[in-house]
């Protein structure tokens, strides 16, 4: 032991004549190496997070990054950390904060890879729903424009339909109402035959002393037959002034036809007629320029109308 210190028989220190001086044998103390043991620690933790940080950002920024491709990153230890347990963690602190290790590089690797692999997996999931959005689009226009062509298809046929449907009312209708003059025809008859008209309902002129025609004449040669149009009573039958000769018949419905201006009657008051019975020939007494039928027709109101129109009423054509 050294003379710098002497202790007393109780075991105690005396006192101390200068400062203490280990020798080979005495221990070392190890608080200010647990110190710097500690502040490397930090140091390398700080360095293993910027380390972690450049590989993702290199990763994030390029696609494909790995640690080989980075240069080896030197870490300094602080000075005084000394002995085979310093070497050892500055080896350690080398490796894992300089040199990359292959088994490192192969764990950096397969993390690039699977990074890479979950980017490109995205990509391809956004790629797919986008294509099925693009193709649920075209499919609805589709149904859309198959819809509307589809409705415009009814549309046109259902007009179509109607119209056929229209057509078909219609034909009915004119072939009954041909079928209903037909038949009417066979119940009444034309006034007279071989004729000609020669004045109509309406005109005007001084030879009518109401100004206007009230009849239809029908020129034709003296004596030709004039006939009863329909089945009725013979009402009247003699000279009337300026209608000469005339007969009226009245017929079943109380529609009232005369004949005027005949040269001679064949019918007798009460008698009943029927269709294309003769009752009288044509003449031209009274007040007449010409042989012909005049011919006149009120309704059972006693209203003068068109003789014309009714006859075509009638299903027959003057």
């Amino acid at each position: 032991m050294s003379t710098s210190s002497r202790f007393s028989e109780n075991g105690g220190a005396e006192g101390s004549t200068g400062e203490w001086v280990p020798s080979d044998e005495s221990p070392v103390s190890s608080r200010g190496r647990h110190r710097v043991l500690r502040q490397q620690r930090r140091a390398f933790a700080r360095s293993s997070t910027v380390l972690g940080v450049g590989v993702i950002a290199a990763v994030g920024a390029g696609g494909i990054a790995t640690a080989q491709d980075k240069a080896p990153i030197a870490i300094s230890l602080p000075d005084g950390l000394g002995g085979s347990e310093g070497a050892a963690e500055n080896a350690g602190l080398a490796t894992m904060g300089g040199t990359v290790t292959g088994e490192q590089s192969e764990a950096q690797d397969g993390a690039g890879d699977a990074l890479r692999s979950r980017i490109l997996q995205q990509a391809e999931q956004q790629q797919a729903q986008a294509e099925a959005e693009r193709r649920a689009v075209a499919e609805k226009a589709a149904a859309e424009a198959a819809a509307a062509d589809a409705m415009k298809a009814s549309a046109d046929a259902k007009k179509k339909a109607d119209e056929a449907k229209k057509k078909a009312a219609a034909d009915a209708k004119k072939k009954a109402e041909a079928d209903r003059l037909a038949k009417l025809a066979k119940s009444f008859a034309l006034p007279t035959s071989s004729y000609n008209i020669t004045s109509t309902f309406g005109s005007s002129g001084g030879l009518w002393s109401s100004g206007q025609h009230t009849g239809l004449d029908f020129a034709a040669p003296a004596g030709t037959p004039a006939k009863a149009v329909g089945a009725g009573t013979i009402k009247s039958a003699g000279y009337s002034g300026s209608y000469g000769y005339q007969v009226i018949i009245e017929l079943n419905d109380g529609t009232e036809v005369m004949y005027a201006h005949l040269s001679s009657i064949n019918a007798n008051v009460g008698q009943k007629v029927v269709a294309g019975d003769m009752v009288g020939r044509v003449g031209s007494t009274g007040n007449s320029t010409g042989n012909h039928l005049h011919l006149e027709v009120k309704t059972p109101g006693g209203t003068t109308i068109d003789p014309g129109a009714w006859l075509r009423s009638k299903g027959l054509q003057p």
